[in-house]
C-alpha cells in the first residue's frame, strides 16, 4: 500500500489578495473596510483529489490619523494699514473621515512684529477666495468640519498691522492642525474611535502638523512741515498791519506703505484775517465752498482733503491771511 501523498497549496486568488493588501498605501484603504480572505488546499489520497477551504478571516482596517499643512501664499504678503489675508491648506492624509482643530499663533520667535489676528475662516464653497459672510468663521482652537480621507480644507487668516510697526519689518503666522480624535507618537492607538468602529492609530505625522505664512509690513510715516512768507504793503517783508502772510504746509510720506484718509487742517491765526479763495493744493486754486474740489475754508480755518498718500510722495497746501 502506497503512503498517501498530501500536498497543500494556497490558491492563486488568496495569494493575490494577500499581496494587494501589502502593496496598499497606508491611506489607500478606507478606514472600516473589511478585508476578507479564505485559503484553499488540494490533496490526494490515491487516485482521488480533494479540495477544501479554510474558514474566512475578516480584517477591519483601522483609521490612520495623519495630516499635512501648507501655506498657499507665494511669498511674504504685504500688510499695510488695512488687513491682509494669509491662506493655508489642511490635508487629511489619513484613511478616514476626520476633523482637525485649527490653532493660529502670530507670536513666532524671531518675528519683527506680531500681527493681530482678526478672523479665522474655512473656505465654505471651495473657490479659494476669502468671502466675509460666506466662509465659515471659527474661533482660534476651533475645528474644521470632518474632512474625507484625502480631502482638504482651505483656511483663511485675516490679520492687521500693530500700531508703530516699522516699515519692511517681517513676521510669520503659524497655523497648526491636529486631529480631533487625538495625536501623539506614531503608533499611539485610540481604541474603538476609528471610522467604522475600528481603532484610530496615529500615523507618521503624529496627527499634528503646521506651516507658517509670511508677512512684510508696508508702513508709511507722515511728516508735516509748515513755513510762511510775508509781503508788506511797501513791497518788503515786514510783519506790519496790512501785510499778507502766505502759509505753506507740506505733507510728506516715507516708507513703502500708504497714508490713508489724510486731511490737512489749519486754523486762521489770531490777529489775522483769511484771504478769501486763497487756498491752493500743489499750486492749483481751490474754492472755499463745500463743493467738488478738495478744499473747504472760512474765517476760522481751512480743511484740505488729500485722501491717500503713498510713501515717497508729498502734497503742498498754501493759503493766505492779512495781519490786522
Amino acid at each position: 500500500m502506497n503512503h498517501a501523498r498530501i500536498s497543500f497549496a494556497i490558491s492563486a486568488l488568496a495569494l493575490a489578495q494577500a499581496l494587494s493588501v501589502q502593496a496598499a498605501h497606508a491611506a489607500g484603504v478606507t478606514a472600516g473596510t473589511l478585508i476578507q480572505n479564505t485559503a484553499s488546499a488540494t490533496y490526494g489520497t490515491g487516485p482521488a483529489t480533494t479540495t477544501i477551504s479554510s474558514n474566512t478571516v475578516t480584517i477591519k482596517v483601522d483609521e490612520l490619523l495623519d495630516v499635512a499643512v501648507s501655506s498657499l501664499d507665494g511669498g511674504a504678503v504685504p500688510l499695510a494699514s488695512g488687513t491682509a489675508i494669509l491662506k493655508y491648506r489642511v490635508d487629511n492624509s489619513g484613511n478616514g473621515s476626520e476633523a482637525f482643530t485649527i490653532t493660529v499663533n502670530p507670536a513666532v520667535s524671531g518675528n519683527g512684529f506680531d500681527a493681530e489676528v482678526q478672523t479665522i475662516a474655512i473656505d465654505s464653497n471651495g473657490n479659494g477666495t476669502y468671502e466675509p459672510g460666506v466662509d465659515t468663521v471659527i474661533t482660534n482652537g476651533g475645528a474644521t468640519a470632518a474632512l474625507a480621507a484625502d480631502g482638504f480644507a482651505t483656511v483663511f487668516v485675516v490679520v492687521t498691522l500693530p500700531a508703530g510697526t516699522a516699515d519692511a519689518a517681517t513676521s510669520q503666522v503659524r497655523l497648526t492642525a491636529q486631529a480631533v480624535t487625538g495625536s501623539g507618537t506614531p503608533g499611539t492607538s485610540f481604541a474603538g474611535q476609528g471610522e467604522g468602529g475600528g481603532d484610530a492609530v496615529v500615523g507618521a505625522t503624529t496627527a499634528n502638523a503646521n506651516a507658517s505664512g509670511s508677512l512684510i509690513a508696508s508702513a508709511a510715516t507722515l511728516a508735516l512741515t509748515k513755513s510762511f512768507a510775508v509781503v508788506d504793503p511797501f513791497g518788503g517783508s515786514k510783519t506790519v498791519p496790512g501785510a499778507v502772510v502766505t502759509f505753506t504746509i507740506q505733507a510728506a510720506a516715507t516708507g513703502s506703505g500708504t497714508v490713508e484718509n489724510l486731511h490737512i487742517i489749519d486754523a486762521i491765526p489770531a490777529g489775522t484775517a483769511y484771504v478769501l479763495n486763497s487756498v491752493k493744493l500743489d499750486g492749483s486754486a481751490l474754492t472755499d465752498a463745500t463743493d467738488g474740489d478738495a478744499g473747504v475754508a472760512s474765517a476760522s480755518g481751512i480743511d484740505v482733503t488729500i485722501g491717500s498718500l503713498a510713501g515717497g510722495s508729498a502734497r503742498t497746501v498754501t493759503f493766505q491771511t492779512t495781519i490786522n
